[in-house]
This record gives structure tokens, sequence and C-alpha cells, in this order.
């Protein structure tokens, strides 16, 4: 069985797949975003958290980091020690 939100009833599990289709959709708009180099370091940075959740979600804000981490205007939500 699925791991569903806590607030709402939808799979909270989001595959490479969706993700890929995401990034897609970023390269396709007028989003700025970060160098590959930069975009690979905050992963790893996020990987590497304890509150990450699924593999893919933040649990200070509910993103998907993949998403939260190649857009320029965002930095990490850990309150007191931003990972970047």
């Amino acid at each position: 069985m699925a791991e569903t939100c806590k607030g709402c009833s939808a799979d909270v599990n989001v595959s490479a797949q969706q993700i890929a289709r995401m990034l897609k959709h970023l390269e396709d708009g007028e989003f700025e975003r970060v160098p590959d180099d930069v975009y690979r370091t905050r992963l790893d940075a996020c990987f590497a958290c304890s509150s990450l959740q699924y593999g893919t979600t933040c649990s200070h804000c509910g993103c998907i980091v993949h998403i939260r981490a190649k857009l320029a205007d965002r930095r990490c939500p850990k309150p007191g020690t931003p990972q970047w």
C-alpha cells in the first residue's frame, strides 16, 4: 500500500519519471536555474540531510528537493542551519 500524505489523500511517493517531467517544465519555462554543478552540490546536501523524506521531499517545506535545488531564487528551508 502506498504511503499517503498526512494532510491529504495523495500518494507521497514521487517517481523519477514525475521528477523528470517537472524538471523539463522548468527548462521550457522562464525560470532562472542554477548551473549543473551548483544543482548537484545542492542535491548532495539534500540527500545527506536528515529532513529528507521518501528520498524526494523536504520535511521543512514539503517541496520536491530536485525542483527546489534547480531554482536560482530558492534556498534551503532548514531553520537555523540551511544546508545551501
